[in-house]
């Protein structure tokens, strides 16, 4: 049983680096966004079952894909002010997350995946072809941070 277990994480593994390959930057943010969002909610899951340490380590990885994925992806000449909004939005995102692993304190998780989904779901609608909304086609979303 362990066996299938390994094999069912590598092919995890394998089939999310295939898809982050032949991602396009659009949908490389939607999977941080995913990523983060899937890590916040199990920690939740391990703070109120009281694995502290599962807790730990899945707010750690909420932590780092906000602070080394989304913040770093921003690309602040081209975003001007959205991006720095968004900066400040996910710093105050780590610290909430910080924050809730310190205190464990669930509501705060529940605070940082409310935010995130709102980016995520505005990202996800600037991701729909234009002409799926009525307009003439054109490309959209291709800088992050930018409108």
């Amino acid at each position: 049983m362990a066996l299938s277990r390994q094999m069912q994480a590598a092919y995890g593994r394998s089939a999310l680096e295939t898809e982050v390959l032949a991602a396009t930057p659009h949908k490389l943010v939607l999977m941080l966004l995913d990523g983060a969002l899937q890590a916040i909610r199990r920690a939740k899951i391990a703070m109120e079952a009281g694995q502290i340490a599962d807790k730990g380590m899945l707010i750690g990885k909420a932590i780092s894909i906000v602070d080394e994925g989304l913040r770093l992806a921003l690309d602040h000449d081209k975003g001007g002010d959205i991006a720095s909004n968004l900066d400040q939005l996910y710093e105050y995102c780590t610290r909430q997350l910080f924050q809730a692993n310190i205190n464990n304190d669930p509501a705060l998780l529940d605070q940082v995946c409310a935010l995130l989904n709102e980016i995520r779901d505005a990202w996800a609608q600037i991701g729909v072809p234009a002409n799926t909304q009525g307009s003439v086609p054109g490309e959209t979303g291709k800088i992050y941070g930018a409108a």
